[in-house]
């Protein structure tokens, strides 16, 4: 009975918080922690211990995978180098430098648990995407913040696995590089397939609750077998979850996929608040256990201080000239703007099949042999596709350049969170200090969160990062709604012998959903080129699917009114 008043408790706080954060200008997580630690330090509340596998396997799985479901696939691809150079290469490097910084300040500490230490603090938390959604920054900012948390943990993991492994016996940096590529590696195929099942069986399920209860289950069918086979759980989820959010627009149902994002989103809200609720209240249970170490809080506390500064430093030193790497590149690709851009629409005002016959006659002319090949209308409609995407993609990175402004951001963005502590509760009860650096673990997220997303609004007012454009959303929501238009026109043309007058109420209800999945179609193909902005195409798609469910739910309240 007691732990079902716990429980009812924490779940009316989560509720309270998440009302309450927007209105005193705090997000919900922040202020969980800060309750948190307040009532951990009541005299009458005992202590709180949470096994750290149940945050790891239990809680971070569905969690990365409902946000990875929600990613824009097109921003991820586009930012994937950015992506991958944050959540890997710039933990290594956190990791090595803080590594030094810890075994050369704490005594009898070595490199190895220095390192372990050093990769428990380097990951960021998701948290700080939902205070820069709230502030209005780029949308690039956002994706690449968003991309970084959802990849970062598993490099982590497997750096403090390899750390810990090095403290009991000799370990090779061959050793940790094949670890963390066979983590990856049997990560994302476990997490394809896993993801490609989900959509193929929940394809034929017509049941929207059934659709939606094996929805909760696909985040651990990835992570745990790839958790057993040593591999990384977390990336398979995460890999799970980019599938689904692609493919099941295709896939699903709109009354399964509406289903889906409400009860993802109730789960999100709980187990995130659930996870900073708990972190906060273990924290006089974390300073009662280094009662019996020689090191006292203030240590902790100072000790995490220098660790943050550090991170901090380090993570400035890598983005910055990170992103002058990328606007190089830019300006570099931008100057062949002009010559693809012709290409391509040369290439719209053409007609594929006598396209693809000159491409042909051209290849017969280099052949020594003068024979022409068969022409491949595929294959020239398949680089029509990458060379839309291509110019598109030059477009979204000219028009949303990230600069030191959005640098800054994603700087002071980097904050700590449930992760660092608990991996810091998985290191081994004979590490030197271990309640020292378990401590340090948790005052470095908790100052963290605090102090970065405290102040992280402040920085945005402060730098003026760009934000949402809103005339260019407008002109895209403009060129959007011709497409429909056009599309529409196209399947009334294919039905211009019948008039409105003739068709019944069924036919033409089928034929309003005609319209829309062949709207539906166009949008699909718009974002698989790369022509508009996920979230211009995610706000119309969600209005094409509240049509087709408002058409179809009056079909069948007529078939049971006939019934």
């Amino acid at each position: 009975m007691e732990l079902l008043i716990v429980v009812v408790l924490g779940l009316l706080g989560i509720a309270a918080a998440t009302a309450i954060g927007p209105r005193l200008g705090v997000s919900a997580p922040l202020l969980l922690v800060v309750v948190g630690i307040g009532v951990s330090l009541l005299p009458f509340v005992p202590d709180v211990e949470i096994d750290p596998e149940w945050i790891l396997a239990g809680v971070l799985p569905p969690l990365l995978y409902s946000t990875a479901v929600a990613m824009p696939s097109m921003e991820f691809r586009r930012e994937f180098s950015a992506i991958s150079g944050f959540s890997v290469g710039l933990v290594v490097v956190s990791a090595l430098v803080l590594g030094v910084l810890f075994s050369w300040i704490i005594p009898g500490l070595g490199l190895a648990a220095g390192i372990a230490l050093g990769a428990i603090v380097s990951p960021t938390d998701a948290v700080a995407t939902s205070i820069v959604k709230r502030v209005g920054v780029s949308p690039r900012v956002v994706t690449v913040l968003e991309g970084e948390s959802l990849l970062n943990d598993a490099t982590a993991l497997v750096l403090l696995r390899s750390a810990i492994a090095a403290g009991a016996a000799s370990v090779t940096f061959w050793d940790v590089a094949g670890d963390f590529l066979w983590a990856v590696a049997i990560a994302v195929v476990v997490g394809f397939v896993v993801g490609k099942a989900n959509l193929w069986v929940r394809s034929r399920v017509t049941d929207a609750t059934v659709n939606t209860v094996i929805s909760l289950t696909v985040p651990f069918l990835a992570s745990v077998p790839v958790d057993e086979l040593g591999g990384s759980g977390l990336v398979a989820a995460v890999v799970a979850g980019l599938v689904t959010g692609r493919g099941g627009i295709r896939s699903l149902s709109p009354q399964h996929r509406v289903s889906d994002v409400q009860t993802w989103r109730t789960v999100e809200l709980v187990l995130e608040g659930a996870v900073f609720l708990v972190m906060g209240l273990e924290m006089a249970a974390i300073i009662d256990d280094l009662a019996n170490e020689a090191y006292g809080i203030h240590h902790g506390l100072l000790l995490a201080v220098l660790a943050l500064a550090a991170a901090l430093a380090v993570r400035a030193a890598y983005v910055f000239p990170t992103l002058a790497i990328f606007a190089r590149r830019t300006r570099r690709a931008a100057a062949l703007k002009p010559k693809l851009a012709a290409v391509q629409e040369r290439m719209d005002s053409r007609d594929l099949e006598e396209f693809a016959e000159e491409v042909a006659e051209r290849e017969a002319e280099r052949r020594p042999s003068g024979r022409a090949p068969a022409p491949n209308v595929e294959r020239v409609k398949r680089f029509r596709t990458r060379l839309r995407r291509k110019v598109a993609d030059l477009d979204y990175f000219l028009a949303e350049p990230l600069g030191w402004r959005e640098g800054t951001v994603i700087v002071w963005a980097g904050m700590r969170g449930a992760v660092t502590l608990a991996a810091a509760q998985t290191l081994p009860a004979d590490t030197p200090a271990r309640s020292l650096l378990v401590l340090t673990a948790f005052f470095v997220a908790a100052i963290s969160l605090i102090g970065q997303g405290g102040t992280l609004p402040w920085i945005v007012r402060a730098v003026k990062p760009a934000g949402v454009d809103p005339a260019a959303t407008a002109a895209e929501r403009s060129e959007i709604d011709r497409l429909l238009r056009d599309v529409a026109q196209q399947v009334r043309a294919r039905h211009a012998d019948r008039t409105r007058e003739s068709l019944s109420r069924d036919e033409i209800r089928r034929f309003r959903l005609e319209i829309i999945h062949a709207q539906r179609e166009a949008l699909l193909e718009a974002r698989d080129d790369g022509l508009y902005s996920s979230a211009v195409l995610g706000g119309v798609l969600e209005t094409l699917d509240a049509d087709q469910i408002s058409i179809e739910l009056r079909t069948e309240g007529d078939a049971a009114d006939a019934a």
